[in-house]
This record gives structure tokens, sequence and C-alpha cells, in this order.
């Protein structure tokens, strides 16, 4: 931790909080990180379907599935949140140089996925166009989506990125 000294309170709090070792295995190996990534991302796309079910379908059912999904939801992102180590959360002040270069490393990627999606969906969006058909329908959804994408990306980055914690004995 670079600069303990200047850390407000809540920095040192927040620090504390990331860099907890109680859930350490959960993600203490690739396999986990990658597992609880997949049980990420499969938890977001059905809080943002549901979301879109009340919002655009009007589902009223939708809001309890929400409801079901916003704890895993928050359990998952804590634990990413602890396999990077708050990388993601904290404030620049609080990490050292690897952790920045880590964490630009992890946001650098996640804008170049970030923009080949948005290319696919342009070229989607210009065959759809060049043949005919309207699309006008879904382009609400389709940016909600492309949002919470943009916004989560970066996470699961660099969570599928970090390194296994070596072993006490090495």
């Amino acid at each position: 931790m670079a600069q303990k000294e200047r850390l407000s309170a809540y920095d040192q709090s927040m620090y504390d909080l990331m860099n907890r070792s109680e859930g350490a295995a959960l993600h203490s190996t690739a396999a986990r990180r990658r597992a609880v990534v997949g049980v990420h991302v499969a938890l977001t796309a059905g809080f943002v379907g549901a979301w879109l079910g009340t919002v655009v379908g009007e589902l009223s059912w939708a809001g309890w599935v929400m409801l079901g999904l916003l704890l895993p939801w928050c359990v998952a992102t804590g634990i990413l949140n602890s396999a990077t180590r708050g990388l993601l959360e904290l404030r620049p002040r609080v990490l050292d140089e690897r952790q920045r270069a880590e964490r630009d490393r992890a946001r650098a990627t996640a804008h170049r996925i970030m923009s080949w999606v948005l290319l696919g969906a342009v070229v989607v969006t210009g065959v759809v166009g060049f043949a005919g058909l309207t699309a006008k329908a879904p382009v609400f959804q389709v940016a909600v989506c492309a949002l919470v994408l943009h916004w989560l990306l970066p996470l699961w980055v660099a969570a599928l990125a970090a390194r296994d914690e070596p072993d006490a004995d090495e």
C-alpha cells in the first residue's frame, strides 16, 4: 500500500475491507475466479433482463426475480473485489505503482473488448438496416446492456487477470 501514513479513515477502512483473508479460498485459484466471473455474468444478465422486463415488458413478477438475484449478485461482486484486492474500488492514492499499472491494463483491455462489442452492434444494425428491417424497439434494451457491460467489464477483466496468491511456504 502506498503512502499509508496519509490515508484517510475511509481509505484505510476500504483497504482493510478489500484485503480481508476470510474469503480467500473462494478466489484462490484461476479456475475459481473464472467460475465466480461466470456466475457474476449470469447473475448480471438475469438482473438486467428482469429489470428490462419490469420497465419495458411491464412484468410485475420480474421485480421479485430482481430481489432474489440482488443478494447473490452482491456476494459475487464482493468476491471479485476481494480477488482483485479492490483494484477498481480503491482510490489511486491507496494503490502502489504495480496495482495502478494492473488497473490501467484491466481498463485498457476492457476498453478494447467494449470497442469490439460496439463495432459488432454497429455492424448488426447496419446489416438490419440494409436488409430493410426496422430495429427501433430494442434500442433502449441494447443501450442498457451496453451501459452495464461498460460498467462491469473492467471488474471481470481484472478478476480474470488476477494472479494466484503465493503459498505461505514459498
